[in-house]
């Protein structure tokens, strides 16, 4: 299907984008790396009057060093994160996680930053943002402000980022040394996860000291395994002690239910998820 007639506007500076959506308001929209909206463009399950594209302020892409944390631009393409030096060395789980996301071409069409904001629950890339206590920089009128990655996901599609705000940066926590598995049960390749686990583990002679778990598709936001984390703190990395701790996958999650497969399935899932990719993090 034909999209509706939109007018287009490509901005080159995050202030001159800030200024077209105060313009434009409730008749615009923020076009990233485009994998999610032209869909629904496509569908005409929204008919923007004003599409605003990112793709041209340079300012919003790449990846940085600062200190204690990485910083991901928004615009940056997942391929060039999945590639990245930094990322690999101090933010391994999401590289793992890139790794699974979709294919070649929308590895190289959709952005970070753009995935994130779409916030769709079966998406890669929440689950290890918000294990790894990610922070998301959202520029507005007034200024910029950060949020931490508990407070971003807010419901079904929905995050903290204003209708007059944009997302322009991720900053990650550095876990330099952890080891990191993202584990994905689809039916077919580069279909969105029935049901994901991202781990994160730190691991010294055998007994795991720290973890980080995000749970894909187990709610209407990525979800933070709090019970599993604090479970496996201190047990060895052997299958029977994580295992133990895999069996509180499940604790404060709503799964949801379609033609994948019925909640009870999915609870099953993140449990045998969550075992295999602890194990695999930790080396065992």
């Amino acid at each position: 299907m034909i999209p509706a007639q939109f007018d287009y506007l490509a901005p080159t500076s995050v202030e001159e984008a800030l200024s077209a959506l105060a313009e434009h308001g409730d008749d615009a929209k923020i076009i990233a790396g485009g994998q999610s909206l032209l869909p629904v463009l496509r569908l005409r399950l929204n008919a923007p009057e004003m599409i605003i594209d990112l793709g041209r302020i340079e300012a919003l892409r790449g990846v940085r060093d600062d200190g204690d944390a990485i910083v991901i631009g928004a615009m940056t393409p997942h391929a060039a994160v999945q590639k990245d030096p930094l990322v690999a060395e101090h933010a391994a789980l999401i590289s793992r996680a890139v790794d699974h996301l979709a294919d070649a071409q929308i590895r190289h069409r959709g952005t970070f930053g753009g995935a994130l904001a779409h916030a769709d629950p079966a998406g890669d890339l929440g689950a290890p943002a918000i294990a790894l206590g990610s922070q998301f920089v959202i520029a507005g009128p007034s200024g910029t402000r950060t949020v931490d990655a508990d407070e971003f996901f807010v419901d079904l599609f929905e995050t903290a980022i204003g209708e007059d705000e944009i997302l322009t940066e991720v900053r990650v926590p550095k876990h330099t040394g952890w080891g990191a598995h993202y584990e994905k049960f689809v039916r077919v390749a580069h279909q969105w996860p029935i049901v994901a686990v991202a781990a994160a583990v730190k691991a010294e002679g055998g007994t795991i000291s720290e973890a980080r778990v995000g749970l894909t598709n187990m709610g209407n936001t990525p979800i933070r395994a709090r019970a599993v984390e604090q479970a496996l703190v201190g047990q060895p990395a052997t299958e029977e002690a994580v295992s133990a701790a895999a069996a509180h996958a499940t604790e404060g999650t709503n799964p949801p239910a379609d033609l994948n497969g019925d909640s009870d399935y999915r609870r099953h899932l993140a449990g045998v998820l969550t075992r295999r990719a602890v194990l695999a993090a930790a080396g065992a």
